[in-house]
């Protein structure tokens, strides 16, 4: 029997271009300003995943071919997604981008307390999982703080359970991964956090995470 593995973990890091990105903060920034927090969430973001030890790799997918050429310039890979869609893009990226994944963990750029320890505690978390049951597959989730959607996601193998990110997208993953007997984890700690809303960014502000992507 196979035993599921966290020998190359490869993060994928979905984000939408920059026009219109984030339009439910229209009301306080104007595009300029809101192409600049998407710009400096997604540096933070590929900062800490390229710091993170547990990760085997970094892919950037977007359709948005100047935010791939800046993700490269990093020293992450990058995926000129084709159909248009969060989870269209995350399952084109996660065989394309790196055949050799025995696990893929989706970090959206959107999460200001996003940090190299909180990536690794993800794959810590697979670990323990894989000794507890070696023959499972596994599924990490952070649900995001409102306790309905997913903010970061692990999943090995990575075809283990098709991608489910939306409204509803926590019950969603997880009914995914009992349908097909994954063990299935979920975390609390700063991935928690996620940008949408002028009420996230005032919160952010208030919680001293902005700094953390260049405002």
């Amino acid at each position: 029997m196979t035993q599921t593995s966290l020998s190359r973990i490869v993060a994928l890091v979905p984000v939408r271009s920059l026009s219109g990105a984030k339009s439910r903060l229209g009301e306080p920034l104007d595009a300029e300003e809101r192409a600049d927090l998407i710009l400096g969430l997604l540096r933070h973001t590929l900062d800490e995943a390229l710091a993170a030890t547990r990760l085997a790799g970094v892919v950037a997918v977007s359709m948005d071919a100047d935010l791939l050429e800046m993700a490269r310039a990093m020293g992450a890979a990058s995926l000129l997604q084709e159909a248009d869609g969060l989870n269209e893009g995350l399952t084109e990226a996660r065989f394309a981008a790196s055949p050799e994944a025995t696990a893929v963990m989706v970090l959206p750029a959107d999460l200001p307390g996003v940090a190299a320890s909180a990536i690794d505690q993800l794959a810590e978390a697979a670990e323990l999982a894989i000794r507890t049951a070696p023959e499972k597959p596994v599924v990490v989730l952070v649900p995001d703080r409102h306790g309905t959607g997913t903010n970061a996601l692990l999943i090995a193998p990575p075809d283990a359970i098709e991608f489910r990110f939306g409204e509803g997208s926590r019950a969603a993953h997880r009914a995914a991964a009992e349908a097909v007997g994954a063990s299935y984890l979920e975390l609390d700690g700063p991935l928690s956090f996620d940008v949408d809303t002028p009420d996230d960014l005032l919160e952010a502000d208030l919680l001293g995470l902005d700094h953390e992507v260049g405002r």
